[in-house]
């Protein structure tokens, strides 16, 4: 999925972009591409992404340890800040300061929206944390370790003579 170079967003039709998606993610395993529709809109002093889009995954229960195939959705949106100081750290500190009232998320408006990166971030928010499979589970049973008896080699003469003495 290519980047978008937030000043084009200006120049195109009711300042938006929407387009169709398929495509896999190199670092999501998904049966099927991820399959979708995306719209990018820019408003003056923030973007507005909305996503609807889903795939497969396979997973793995955490109850029995058996995969099983889990249907991924995202319907979401995001709205995010254009600062022109967005991209500069206070090499002072390393802080950044970030109020309740702003949008987390903040890009240089001269700047490109990576597209394909905030897709692939929501598609693993959605992951469900539980991964439990529909059917009825068990944990796996261990397997049966039979006790071990060690002997020490100094100890049998102990041993034999506890053998001959009367129970």
């Amino acid at each position: 999925m290519d980047s978008i170079y937030i000043p084009h967003l200006l120049r195109t039709q009711n300042r938006s972009l929407e387009f169709e998606f398929q495509e896999f993610f190199p670092d999501l395993e998904t049966l099927t591409p991820v399959r979708g529709r995306m719209r990018v809109s820019h408003k003056t002093t923030y973007l507005e992404v909305v996503v609807q889009a889903e795939t497969i995954v396979t997973l793995t229960c955490d109850r029995c340890l058996k995969q099983y195939n889990h249907r991924l959705k995202v319907d979401t949106s995001e709205l995010i800040w254009l600062d022109v100081s967005a991209d500069q750290l206070d090499t002072a500190t390393g802080e950044v300061e970030i109020l309740l009232d702003e949008p987390v998320e903040s890009l240089h408006p001269q700047g490109d929206f990576l597209a394909g990166d905030w897709l692939y971030q929501q598609l693993c928010l959605a992951l469900p944390l539980r991964q439990l499979c529909d059917g009825p589970c068990e944990p796996p049973k261990p397997a049966a370790i039979e006790p071990q008896t060690l002997v020490d080699g100094r100890w049998a003469a102990l041993q034999a003579l506890k053998q001959n003495l009367p129970s």
